[in-house]
């Protein structure tokens, strides 16, 4: 009997240890692919802030000709967003755009008419809904960066994840300018 017991304990701890390397390999592939997701999002994102850019452009321009400049920028940084390969340069890209498209709505201010255009208005709510997705999109890579991390870094996850050649993953952070607490002054 003792014999038996031996072997079906020595065959229960096997089990238990392979169960263990299976479930921990299916959860960095898991939440790896959830992170690829949240990247995919972003990305959607910021394609659709790229793909308005084009319609508010025309609309402005008759209004504001001799705001070439700011046309120009917004441009070239929906050029360089549509252009960049990974997401990092995605974001700072997105960021650029960003920052410009505030120009032309800083524009907008000296131009009654075009405040009032109501493509130009519908245009502005897509865009600042947009900047609602960008901004969930991003708290939720963020989220799932944590949950990854803790994954990989905490036992028995960091036994797993050392043995699997599973790494940690950065966050995306937002850019030391926008870091800084805006002055106000009156």
């Amino acid at each position: 009997m003792s014999l038996i017991w031996i072997w079906a304990t020595s065959v229960g701890i096997v089990a238990l240890i392979v169960i263990m390397f299976v479930y921990y390999y299916n959860k960095f592939v898991t939440k790896g692919l959830r992170i690829d997701n949240s990247l995919a999002q972003i990305d959607v994102q910021l394609k659709k802030r790229a793909d308005l850019v084009p319609n508010l452009i025309e609309t402005v321009k008759g209004y504001a000709k001799h705001e070439k400049g700011i046309m120009e920028d917004v441009t070239k940084a929906r050029k360089a967003l549509l252009s960049a390969k990974d997401i990092p340069s995605k974001v700072r890209a997105g960021d650029q755009l960003q920052n410009a498209l505030k120009s032309i709505f800083a524009i907008a201010e000296n131009y009654p008419q075009l405040r009032a255009n109501e493509n130009f208005l519908q245009l502005q709510n897509e865009l600042s809904a947009i900047e609602d997705k960008v901004a969930y999109a991003r708290q939720y890579y963020n989220d799932t960066i944590l949950d990854f991390n803790n994954s990989v870094k905490v036992f028995p996850g960091k036994f797993f994840a050392s043995l699997y050649s599973v790494k940690e993953r950065p966050f995306l952070e937002i850019a030391e300018r926008e870091r800084a607490v805006p002055k106000v002054s009156f």
